[in-house]
């Protein structure tokens, strides 16, 4: 432990005589110089974040983001060359997005050791899931705490949520845009960007205001399929599948589920037959049936789901992981759901 903390005091000093450098004109160019004044304006930033108070004394340079749906967020805040790493990731990057994050190294495709993190000597580290930053992942916020680095998690995670059972969580307050949007302007306030992040909020909500311009769906029943084919997660009623499914106006089969992803069987699905299957098309390699191509194989072969109204006419609207997680890419979930109910003749 020694050698890691004397290596973030090390980063810190380094980085404080940028900053005298900087103000006394050695070496740097002006226009640098007023970018670094512009950067120091505002600052510390103070937040209050998931029970916690966050303070950061500067814009970040160095920031490790681990998981997927936090790293977008920040390539989409124009922010890839104040990030040194990235974690944990479903999906393919955003489209849009893939020469910003082509330049910023991925150390682990899935959760990192601690070590691994630390490696990087940041000055920031953002997570979407509080399993990430909590006991069992990569190292609790105490313990970057202690060395000086600040964290910083997702609302979506925290908000009106209880992570103390197993699983993934159960909601006791529906998710709404809000706390995503809210997670873009803490953000971007963080990196000294605030109008980015106002830019980008703005950005989302006309989009989803556009996919549900024409969009009456009051008719129609969904049901959600992130991953595993033996027990399947299926979505309850409050994460970012109830955002899309409040957005349009349709009905969750398991709209009486608080746990983000339960575990139900096939029997029960049946039972309920819902008119759309919305599939997760994820590409790890974590569960069984992660692709939708596995997904749609099992779901027409099972004795207990073939015979599925949504399955005998083949109403399957495909997403992205990231697009069923509370994330910018929800909106991605709304646009997708809605352009399938349209061609299902369920848009009312």
């Amino acid at each position: 432990m020694p050698p890691i903390a004397s290596t973030v005091r090390r980063t810190a000093l380094t980085v404080a005589g940028l900053v005298v450098l900087t103000a006394c004109g050695g070496g740097v160019s002006s226009s640098a110089g007023d970018a670094a004044d512009r950067a120091a304006e505002g600052y510390p930033v103070t937040l209050k974040n998931c029970g916690r108070t966050v303070t950061v004394d500067s814009a970040p340079r160095h920031a490790v983001s681990l998981n997927q749906g936090s790293t977008e967020i920040l390539l989409s805040l124009g922010l890839a060359d104040r990030l040194d790493a990235t974690a944990t990731w479903t999906d393919p990057v955003m489209k849009g997005l893939e020469k910003d994050e082509a330049t910023v190294p991925r150390i682990a495709g899935n959760q990192p050791s601690s070590e691994k993190v630390l490696a990087e000597e940041p000055d920031f580290v953002s997570a979407s899931f509080e399993s990430t930053l909590g006991r069992g992942g990569v190292a609790s916020r105490d313990q970057f705490e202690e060395l000086g680095v600040p964290t910083y998690l997702s609302p979506t995670d925290c908000a009106g949520k209880d992570n103390t059972g197993s699983g993934d969580g159960a909601r006791t307050e529906r998710l709404t845009m809000d706390a995503v949007y809210g997670e873009v302007r803490d953000l971007a306030e963080v990196f000294g960007v605030p109008e980015r992040g106002e830019k980008l909020v703005t950005g989302l909500r006309d989009r989803i205001d556009r996919a549900t311009a024409d969009v009456d769906a009051s008719d129609a029943t969904l049901l959600y399929w992130f991953a595993n084919a033996e027990a399947p997660y299926l979505a309850g009623c409050c994460g970012a599948p109830g955002i899309i499914t409040e957005e349009l106006g349709a009905e969750n089969v398991f709209d009486d589920a608080k746990e983000e992803w339960p575990q139900i069987n096939w029997e029960t699905v049946a039972d309920r037959n819902p008119d759309v299957l919305v599939i997760g098309d994820l590409t790890r390699r974590s569960q069984t049936a992660e692709s939708a191509g596995k997904k749609i194989e099992f779901l027409e072969s099972n004795p207990a789901t073939k015979n599925l109204d949504a399955v005998r006419h083949k109403r399957y609207v495909l997403l992205s992981g990231q697009a069923m997680n509370p994330t910018i890419r929800t909106v991605e979930g709304v646009e997708r759901v809605a352009e399938g109910l349209r061609s299902f003749g369920l848009a009312g």
